[in-house]
C-alpha cells in the first residue's frame, strides 16, 4: 500500500477516534431502535471500522492496535460513566470487543496471505 494511502488512513483513525469520543459523551439522541440490542451493533460496527482504519495505517501492528482500541472503548465507557446524562455500560465494551475480534484476526489472516503470495 503506498505512503499517502497509509497516511490518509492514519489521519482518518485519529479524526474518527476524536469524533467517536465527542458523540459518546454527547447526550443520548432519540433514534428508532429497529431492535433491543441495536445498540450493540452499533459499537461492534464502530470498532471495527476504527480498526480497518487503524490497520490500513499501521498494517504491521495489529494486536497493538487491537489491545490500543480496547482500552479506548473502556475509556469511553468510563467517560460515559461520569456523565449525568450517559451510562457506562460493560456490554458495550464487549460488543467493542466483538468488532476487533471479528475484523483483527481478518487482517492478520490478509496480512500472511499477501506475505506469502
Amino acid at each position: 500500500m503506498p505512503s499517502s494511502v497509509r497516511t490518509t488512513c492514519r489521519f482518518a483513525f485519529l479524526a474518527a477516534l476524536v469524533a467517536a469520543f465527542y458523540l459518546a459523551l454527547m447526550p443520548e439522541p432519540d433514534i428508532v431502535k429497529v431492535v433491543s440490542w441495536q445498540d450493540k451493533i452499533e459499537h461492534a460496527v464502530l470498532f471495527a471500522a476504527l480498526a480497518l482504519l487503524a490497520v490500513a495505517g499501521w498494517p504491521r501492528h495489529p494486536l497493538r492496535i487491537a489491545a490500543g482500541l480496547l482500552l479506548y472503548g473502556a475509556a469511553m465507557e468510563i467517560a460515559q460513566s461520569q456523565t449525568g446524562y450517559r451510562v457506562g455500560d460493560p456490554w458495550d465494551w464487549v460488543a467493542d470487543a466483538v468488532g476487533l475480534f471479528v475484523l483483527i484476526p481478518a487482517a492478520m489472516l490478509g496480512r500472511r496471505t499477501a506475505q506469502s503470495a
